[in-house]
């Protein structure tokens, strides 16, 4: 998530909630604004660790893409997010604090302290993240090319299971520019687990990655 497309957010959570948010309040939440139907295609929520990557169109997809897992997954389970914009102020370390996101410095990256390793070595072996490989928001439906963090993820860490999410009308429910949400029906298509493959290239893999959120889309 980028430091700007996340205000309208805020906003809402402010206007809704003042400073008293509870991680039960968030869920609701976003399951009320959303609608969301869930769907498990050919994958069961499991507690065991992974990488859920989604296409990116909307303010509320990592609210409402953590909201929809079961509890006991949820809890295991930390959205990435910039550090820049979360870790500023008290209200939006609160929030992020309630989201247990793992909070990212893309302003101070090194080699020897790369946003990869930073997050292998939070989630450690235990918790799962939700990534946006496209980097931006696609407004207009489509699914953009993938950067290559979901790669090296799986390359450092190749048991981690990597889980393509498709999310469905979440563009509609907070388009750009907008800062109270509308409240829709939408759809979250979990697919089968995947791997880096023996000698399979960075292309190879982020292509295949990002076949797999289309054909969620079909389905």
């Amino acid at each position: 998530m980028s430091p700007g497309s996340v205000a309208p957010v805020e906003m809402f959570l402010v206007a809704t909630t003042s400073m008293n948010l509870t991680v039960p309040l968030l869920v609701g939440l976003a399951k009320l604004i959303s609608g969301a139907t869930v769907r498990w295609v050919d994958c069961q929520p499991d507690t065991c660790q992974r990488v859920y990557f989604a296409n990116h169109t909307s303010h509320l997809d990592a609210l409402v893409l953590w909201a929809s897992l079961p509890p006991d997954v949820r809890s295991l389970t930390r959205p990435v997010a910039a550090k820049d914009y979360w870790d500023r102020g008290p209200l939006r370390r609160h929030i992020a604090q309630s989201f247990n996101a793992l909070l990212i410095d893309r302003k101070d990256i090194k080699v020897h302290n790369s946003p990869i390793q930073r997050i292998l070595s939070e989630i450690g072996d235990t918790h799962s993240v939700i990534v946006f490989p496209e980097g931006g928001r696609n407004d207009d439906g489509q699914i953009g090319e993938f950067k290559s963090g979901i790669y090296y993820l799986n390359k450092k860490r190749p048991e981690l299971e990597m889980v393509p999410v498709y999310l469905d009308n979440m563009n509609r429910i907070l388009p750009r520019g907008e800062v109270l949400p509308v409240p829709l029906l939408s759809c979250i298509t979990f697919g089968a687990p995947m791997w880096l493959e023996a000698g399979e290239s960075k292309e190879d893999f982020l292509r295949r990655a990002r076949e797999a959120v289309l054909r969620l889309k079909e389905l």
